[in-house]
């Protein structure tokens, strides 16, 4: 089914669709408590959203709602913290400048940032039927692998996507590395967590082995979990919006090369990364889970985007992120691999 299709599904229909929620840019700098807890400043740049009880160490004992005064994002009982790493775009002379991102859909208004889903079954199953499990306080987890830079290291992450818009509402084909034209309205990263939770640990040491894919490998196909990881969660996914368009009359490459960059110097796409750590409040997201309604129905807490968008972090690492910049922050350069290897 192709993703226009999938996306309609996800919006026209209020008592079938999976919850889906916008959240606004909380802050946007150099810290990841995930993995470098306590580094400050950490490697590369991150975008944040939610809960602005962000900081540089992020104790698992922390109780997240009770130490934030705010959420940028759309439930506000949600006081998570979901990020990804920073697109930037790499000028023929070498200088770098950081590609924007733009709120999703009906969340044109909204100051940057994310889009989340929590999805009980895959999207195109509307009935949203499952029974799954919320995660627990001090819950935390990671997809991706920062030192990919080849299709076949991308290959292990295929759940890490990009989508050429050429449209506002184009969805397919997806890709596990960068688009290599110009795309009219931007480019759309989809990044989807696993969904097979061990029960007991939550966290693990490389933040991934406590979870686990479907035995099948995929969400998409529905299959049990594996024995090791019997516990079925939600499965996570972000799409964030970046707006390439400032870029769109400059030249590519011509030697085959990108002209997109992570912040961490990836220039070949292979390396998309995204760090959760849970932080709803109380028993607030499996109460969601529990009902078989789409997220504006009565009955739960949401905040309109203008309260969203006032819900922002100061930076506590004072650097230039935004100019055109002659490395990326933390010294990066563009890091290129061939694409077919």
């Amino acid at each position: 089914m192709q993703w226009t299709t999938l996306l309609t599904l996800a919006l026209a229909v209020p008592s079938s669709a999976v919850v889906r929620f916008h959240c606004s840019q909380l802050v946007t700098q150099r810290l990841d408590p995930l993995v470098s807890p306590g580094l400050l400043p950490s490697s590369h740049v991150h975008q944040i959203v939610g809960g602005d009880s962000f900081n540089a160490t992020m104790d698992p004992k922390k109780d997240m709602p009770a130490s934030s005064t705010c959420t940028s994002c759309q439930f506000t009982d949600d006081f998570s913290n979901y990020w990804t790493a920073v697109l930037y775009w790499r000028a023929q002379n070498g200088s770098y400048k950081r590609v924007p991102q733009l709120g999703n859909n009906q969340f044109e208004k909204a100051n940057g940032g994310l889009t989340v889903y929590y999805m009980q079954d895959p999207i195109y199953d509307s009935g949203q039927k499952s029974k799954v499990t919320s995660f627990q306080p001090g819950f935390r987890m990671f997809i991706g692998d920062i030192a990919a830079r080849t299709l076949a290291e991308a290959a292990k992450f295929r759940q890490l996507t990009y989508t050429c818009m050429d449209t506002w509402t184009t969805r397919a084909p997806e890709m596990t590395l960068f688009p290599n034209r110009t795309c009219k309205e931007g480019i759309l990263t989809s990044l989807r967590f696993p969904t097979c939770w061990d029960g007991k640990n939550l966290d693990s040491p490389d933040h991934m082995s406590h979870m686990s894919y479907p035995e099948t490998g995929t969400f998409e196909s529905a299959g049990p979990c594996p024995s090791t990881h019997p516990v079925r969660t939600a499965q996570v996914m972000f799409e964030v919006v970046w707006d390439t368009k400032p870029f769109n009359s400059l030249p590519w490459p011509t030697d085959g090369s990108n002209s997109l960059v992570w912040s961490f110097g990836d220039a070949t796409g292979a390396a998309n990364h995204a760090d959760y750590i849970f932080g709803w409040k109380g028993d607030a997201l499996q109460k969601i889970l529990d009902t078989p309604t789409y997220m504006n129905d009565t009955g739960f807490n949401l905040q309109s985007v203008d309260e969203m968008n006032r819900c922002v972090q100061k930076r506590v690492v004072d650097e230039d992120i935004d100019g055109w910049l002659p490395a990326l922050p933390g010294g990066f350069q563009a890091q290129y691999a061939p694409a077919s290897t």
